[in-house]
């Protein structure tokens, strides 16, 4: 029964993510009736804080480190031009700077790309290229907002090969898997770097796993 006064009306609440406090006057309480003036605050902990200090931190340095690697490459004005130019392409899609150096890094080598190994030379991207892949992918009815997400989820497109890789892997899964039309759409957004594989080990491991058909 909760008819006795508790000594102390402060509840503290601990765990490794924040305190809870409540706070509340249980001398009125009873089996039947509700208890009144029932008062919470929250607020991070310490630790919490810190580690969200942390993270924050850890994705400005990461921002400062990706542009130092881009400008360390891009040097001469007709350089940054090009490069101003395929942002300029992407503008379409919503994405602030930040993101548009990152995916036009991470396509043409110059941030660091787990999907490429270390087979992708640096290079600056040219406006045709980046043109013909965005314009080659909304032929397969992807919206921008499509677009948009798969270039989120596989910003690599962009230096895939247009002709070998992207068109011959769209054939490949037309002709030999029926997947076409709304379909493949689908099949794209779920998992579009389908559109980059270029090796098949059928099952014997070569160690290019990213891009690699056994995945499929």
């Amino acid at each position: 029964m909760l008819g006795k006064r508790l000594n102390s009306p402060l509840l503290i609440i601990d765990s490794s993510a924040q305190f809870c406090y409540c706070k509340t006057d249980l001398a009125a309480a009873s089996s039947s009736i509700p208890l009144p003036n029932m008062r919470f605050s929250c607020r991070f902990s310490p630790s919490v804080a810190a580690e969200t200090w942390t993270s924050n931190l850890s994705s400005k340095q990461w921002i400062l480190h990706s542009t130092a690697q881009i400008e360390n490459i891009i040097t001469s004005n007709e350089d940054q031009s090009m490069w101003e130019a395929c942002k300029q392409a992407l503008s379409a899609f919503n994405f602030s700077d930040e993101e548009k150096d990152k995916i036009l890094g991470k396509a043409f080598g110059l941030i660091h790309s787990p999907y490429w190994g270390e087979e992708r030379s640096k290079e600056v991207p040219k406006l045709k290229t980046v043109n013909g892949v965005l314009d080659y992918l909304r032929s397969l009815n992807l919206s921008d907002d499509d677009l948009s997400i798969l270039l989120k989820k596989f910003p690599e497109v962009l230096g895939c090969n247009l002709e070998e890789e992207l068109k011959g892997n769209v054939k490949i899964l037309e002709e030999q898997w029926s997947i076409k039309g709304n379909s493949l759409r689908k099949l794209l957004l779920r998992n579009p770097k389908v559109l980059g594989y270029n090796v098949d080990c059928k099952g014997d491991c070569i160690a290019q796993c990213t891009r690699c058909w056994a995945r499929f």
